[in-house]
């Protein structure tokens, strides 16, 4: 897996590359501001990943506590109802 991963860094270039290829008629103080606004956007996408995969996980744990419960609730009432009977 990470020699995949490996390629594929290498196949991107990186923001600042794409920049520095791409803007070769921006004075620097546009450049700074091109690199800047492609940072905030980048930083923007990625919460906005990050919150998205953060629900998906939290689906998943929380679908697997709900099998969980209903696998072992059968096992905890029948504890529960052999105790009571065995006081009485």
């Amino acid at each position: 897996m990470s020699s995949d991963r490996s390629r594929r860094e290498e196949a991107i270039p990186t923001l600042t590359d794409i920049v520095d290829l791409d803007s070769t008629a921006l004075s620097p103080e546009e450049r700074a501001a091109v690199r800047a606004e492609i940072t905030a956007r980048v930083l923007k996408l990625a919460d906005e990943l990050l919150h998205e995969a953060s629900r998906e996980i939290e689906a998943v744990l929380f679908e697997r506590v709900c099998d969980r419960l209903r696998a072992q609730l059968p096992e905890l009432v029948d504890a529960v109802l052999r105790e009571h009977g065995s006081r009485n």
